[in-house]
């Protein structure tokens, strides 16, 4: 403790290098810590997404892959098959298909999600009234997201006419009328991505298909009690042909074929971080240690140990980063929040993903790792003082 003291007694005395240090390590650490935030960003923020629709099980035709593969057929015998399972809690088949609407004399082209809501529902109402059975005479029911309901101008309660298409080797048919039920917010939408979700059965029928024939994957809600990994075994017993994939299982492949970019260019540019904070501090250090090197001296001669000085310079260090560090973490997440921004107005990039997610493994690997850079900027100019010849050094400072 006498040595802490001693030691922010000496950063005082030299106030200008000190603030430079501790700047610089706060400049350092706030880019540190949002290279650690990138590094998991788009996993975690992809994995909410993908747990906030109440599914955590996804089945396909094929494996799960950036590029959509082949459509389950007889979708509605898979749908019963797998709601029949112990280990199943529910099963909805979704399909996903072009459509347009025309509005003020030009077609307005968005993507229309068909589907079986049920008990869950992977999207948030924001106004009106949630998908129910449309009643006798009435036009099937239909949810719009926000931007799709100013482009076509219409609100909860309004009827439109909209042209599917579910084949690119099929003429579109005839416009059918929906009517708007309410607006909604879908998970996966990108800041100018037009969306609309309506009933399975009502999309096939303006299709001209039979409701139950294709899907392009069944979502899964595991039962409680038994858990996903459960579920996917039962599935692939019942079904050897499907491809049952857990979140956590699509997360870990997308990771490894769309994320890696960003984890290699987070790891690279902690390098070169850290890197700058250990010569920063190394020579704040070392300078500091030559100027005082007759004072070093005479408190030597005065009876204080090796292991006393040393100490000084190691704290001094410490002392430094601490201080630095602290400042970083506002200074990073502020930092974060603008980067992100910039990041996500890229095309194709859901509005809730986030770049930069923080999590507490990042603030302690953070603490460590600048941790490290204090021990480690601080042996050099530990190793001057451990090493500093008394008398001669006295014998200089007195000649000088």
């Amino acid at each position: 403790m006498r040595a802490l003291v001693f030691a922010a007694r000496s950063l005082v005395r030299q106030p200008g290098r000190a603030a430079v240090g501790i700047l610089g390590i706060a400049a350092v650490g706030a880019l540190l810590f949002d290279m650690l935030l990138l590094s998991r960003g788009l996993v975690v923020s992809f994995r909410t997404l993908l747990d906030s629709e109440g599914f955590d099980i996804r089945v396909m035709a094929t494996e799960p892959a950036p590029v959509p593969g082949p459509r389950l057929t007889h979708a509605s015998e898979i749908v019963s098959a797998l709601a029949a399972l112990p280990e199943v809690d529910e099963a909805v088949p979704i399909r996903l298909v072009d459509a347009e609407a025309a509005a003020r004399g030009h077609a307005i082209l968005f993507s229309l999600t068909a589907i079986d809501a049920r008990a869950r529902r992977p999207w948030t109402l924001a106004a009106g009234s949630d998908l129910v059975a449309a009643a006798p005479g009435e036009p099937p029911p239909m949810l719009l997201n926000r931007r799709l309901a100013a482009a076509l101008g219409v609100s909860p309660g309004d009827q439109v006419a909209v042209r599917v298409t579910c084949s690119v080797d099929r003429a579109a048919p005839l416009p059918v009328r929906f009517l708007i039920r309410g607006l909604a917010d879908f998970p996966f939408d990108d800041p100018g991505q037009m969306t609309a979700a309506a009933g399975i059965e009502a999309v096939a029928g303006a299709c001209g298909d039979d409701a139950g024939s294709e899907a392009d994957m069944v979502l899964v809600a595991s039962r409680e009690g038994f858990g996903p990994d459960k579920a996917v075994q039962a599935i692939r017993r019942l079904r050897p042909d499907l491809h049952p994939a857990t979140n956590e299982e699509i997360v870990a492949r997308m990771q490894q074929l769309g994320f890696t970019y960003f984890r290699q260019i987070s790891t690279v540019l902690s390098t070169i971080t850290m890197l700058f904070g250990f010569l920063l501090i190394t020579v704040l250090l070392t300078v500091s240690v030559n100027q005082r090197l007759g004072d070093i001296a005479a408190l030597r001669a005065l009876g204080f140990s090796r292991r006393r000085v040393v100490a000084d310079v190691l704290w001094q260090s410490v002392l430094l980063v601490g201080l630095g560090g602290l400042l970083a973490l506002p200074l990073g997440l502020a930092l974060s929040t603008w980067l992100d921004w910039i990041l996500k107005a890229m095309p194709g990039i859901p509005e809730a993903m986030h770049f930069f997610v923080f999590e507490p493994r990042a603030l302690l690997l953070q603490a460590g790792l600048l941790g490290l850079t204090a021990v480690l900027a601080a042996l050099y100019p530990m190793q001057l003082v451990a090493r500093l010849p008394i008398a001669e050094t006295l014998r200089n400072e007195v000649v000088s």
